[in-house]
């Protein structure tokens, strides 16, 4: 009973936790059930967020400030346990700490407390790596930004009063924020859309322990005078512009490929839609394309097919049915009744073989973040950077902050082919950016790190692992 059935025990009402203790264990929700099964020593769907300050961060008092926010945010208290049937949430007894700064790799669970988050600081930025098993963009940016916010308040004597992205740490957490809203889909009937394999940019595949990537920031009101003329959202002009980019690396790069689709994976946050509150996973995602079989498109026909296909895809009768059809996959009793390592590798499969090779590229999108005047004064940037894809060649985080539209772009192979096109696609619709490439590298020891010359020895034992990935 404990693993095989869903829990609705604590899932509805905005009833305080002050009433209750959260569950001990809960389920993983709907949209996080792959995460865990396609992890491996190598890869996790982790993705970063940070905040720049004007001054560099005290980590004492970010430690501080980290506790007591913590304890705002039951929901982030858990940890991952692997059950017969399925992966179970445990909730943890002890209390984060603030970790050493490192890179986006799948960092060690068990040496973080069990925690699956961690925060650290560098220079003046706050900066929070998730498995996305915890959450998704919309609940990360509450964590972190109601944290900076504590963290002012404890340094600087601010007056943050709570709104928006930032909530009250005096307030108790309300059961709505921790409900796993995928729930509310049982029952409906759905149906999952038949998708095509799309086109994927070739190239040298890069070094695991390093996130190579390109950050384009943009004025916003470049952007905005510029959707205004073509009757779009940002999201639509930059999928269109990433589109429009793909199509002409591959008309450069690779002509000859028999794949002609080109998609962008778009996620749609599902709260303001369905009127849900939660800070756990609740987004699902829209594929907007092209086909170049009959030959390359122009700017304004790409634009124009993305905004319709936008338009069909995230109507919420659309959303509604494609979210009922993975949580009844999830909900089929023969299927619960899998023993997890059979369905650990056939999760692992799917995602790989059928979702990674479905898209060109993902593009996410966290919207504008307006912050109180008394909290605008100390921050300076915000910043959203998506890990480094499994299969797919690259990545798009975007948010925007005080007159900035930052993109930055991870990618898996070490090629910027995309990039550099992207750039001059904004160059020539008349938008000025500013560009930096940065890399992120892990801590890995030296003793591990691949030698450029290695002994036989090393060779034979480099081998003996590459077999056993």
């Amino acid at each position: 009973m404990l693993l095989g059935l869903r829990s609705r025990a604590y899932l509805c009402g905005t009833k305080s936790m002050n009433d209750m203790m959260p569950p001990t264990w809960t389920r993983l929700d709907n949209a996080s059930l792959i995460y865990p099964a396609c992890r491996t020593k190598r890869y996790a769907t982790t993705f970063r967020m940070s905040v720049a300050l004007n001054e560099d961060v005290s980590k004492d008092i970010l430690g501080q400030a980290l506790e007591k926010t913590a304890t705002r945010f039951p929901s982030f208290c858990y940890g991952l346990d692997k059950g017969f049937f399925w992966w179970i949430l445990r909730r943890l007894e002890n209390k984060p700490v603030l970790s050493s700064a490192g890179g986006m790799e799948l960092f060690d669970f068990r040496k973080n407390g069990g925690f699956l988050f961690k925060v650290s600081a560098q220079g003046n930025e706050i900066v929070l790596d998730v498995f996305h098993v915890l959450t998704d963009g919309y609940g990360a940016m509450t964590f972190l930004l109601s944290l900076t916010a504590e963290y002012l308040r404890m340094r600087y004597g601010a007056q943050i009063p709570s709104s928006g992205w930032i909530l009250d740490p005096e307030q108790d957490p309300s059961y709505s924020e921790m409900e796993d809203s995928f729930d509310h889909f049982s029952g409906i009937k759905g149906e999952l859309d038949k998708e095509t394999r799309a086109y994927h940019l070739k190239g040298t595949i890069g070094r695991h322990d390093v996130h190579d990537g390109v950050r384009v920031s943009i004025p916003i009101d470049q952007i905005r005078q510029k959707t205004k003329e073509m009757g779009c959202t940002v999201t639509e002009f930059i999928t269109a512009t990433m589109l429009k980019s793909l199509q002409e690396v591959r008309r450069a790069k690779d002509p000859d490929s028999k794949l002609t689709s080109m998609k962008i994976e778009v996620p749609v946050n599902l709260r303001p839609i369905f009127g849900s509150v939660t800070l756990r996973n609740f987004s699902s995602y829209v594929h907007l394309g092209i086909d170049v079989r009959n030959g390359d498109l122009s700017f304004g026909d790409i634009l124009e097919e993305v905004k319709r296909q936008k338009q069909i895809f995230a109507q919420p009768g659309r959303l509604t049915t494609r979210v009922a059809g993975n949580v009844a996959l999830e909900d089929n009793p023969a299927i619960r009744r899998i023993p997890l390592f059979i369905k650990k590798p056939v999760i692992n499969y799917i995602k790989t073989h059928k979702g990674d090779l479905y898209c060109s590229q993902t593009m996410s999108n966290i919207g504008v973040i307006d912050l109180p005047e008394e909290m605008r004064h100390y921050v300076k940037d915000v910043d959203f950077i998506l890990g480094r894809p499994k299969i797919r060649p690259g990545a798009v985080g975007c948010v925007s902050y005080e007159g900035r539209l930052n993109l930055n772009f991870a990618r898996r192979i070490v090629e910027a082919d995309f990039e550099d096109r992207f750039v001059a696609s904004m160059h020539e619709l008349g938008i000025d950016v500013s560009v930096r490439s940065y890399r992120i590298c892990s801590n890995t020891p030296k003793s591990r790190m691949i030698p450029q010359v290695a002994p036989r020895w090393a060779r034979m034992h480099l081998l003996r692992r590459l077999l056993l990935i």
